[in-house]
């Protein structure tokens, strides 16, 4: 099966000046607003490697809502994302959810990763931190 080269940003020669601000009884020059047309052209969140498993994390960051936390695509695999719950990289854990492009799959692995976390501070004798342990009860319960 042959790739598809990855999408390229479009050329400079289509942004085009809109019009320019300059502030009234300034000695400040006119300030650009540029404005990009990308026509049909939109960046691709499918993994660039051939066959990938990728984990994202739905994080609750409280009055401001829930949201997929952004990660580097070399910081999506199952090891990295544990690490970084571990870690308290993140708020309050709601979710995580594992898929693969090439393979045509989706799933939610929040119980997996729930049972792995546990296994890891009992492996440890250290305790859940509180986001991860209501993270982890939550997904107990549903087994």
């Amino acid at each position: 099966m042959a790739r598809t080269p990855a999408p390229v940003a479009p050329p400079a020669s289509r942004m085009v000046p809109r019009f320019a601000i300059r502030p009234a009884n300034s000695y400040l020059p006119g300030i650009a607003v540029v404005e990009l047309r990308m026509g049909n052209w939109t960046p691709s969140i499918v993994p660039q490697g051939d066959d990938q498993n990728v984990y994202l994390v739905v994080d609750d960051l409280g009055h401001l809502g829930q949201i997929w936390r952004e990660a580097g695509v070399e910081m999506t695999d199952r090891e990295s994302v544990i690490s970084d719950l571990l870690e308290g990289q993140y708020r309050y854990p709601v979710r995580v959810i594992a898929f693969n492009v090439a393979e045509g799959w989706c799933r939610d692995a929040s119980k997996d990763i729930a049972r792995e976390l546990r296994r890891r501070c009992d492996l440890r004798l250290t305790e859940l931190s509180e986001s991860l342990q209501d993270f982890v009860t939550r997904f107990e319960e549903t087994s």
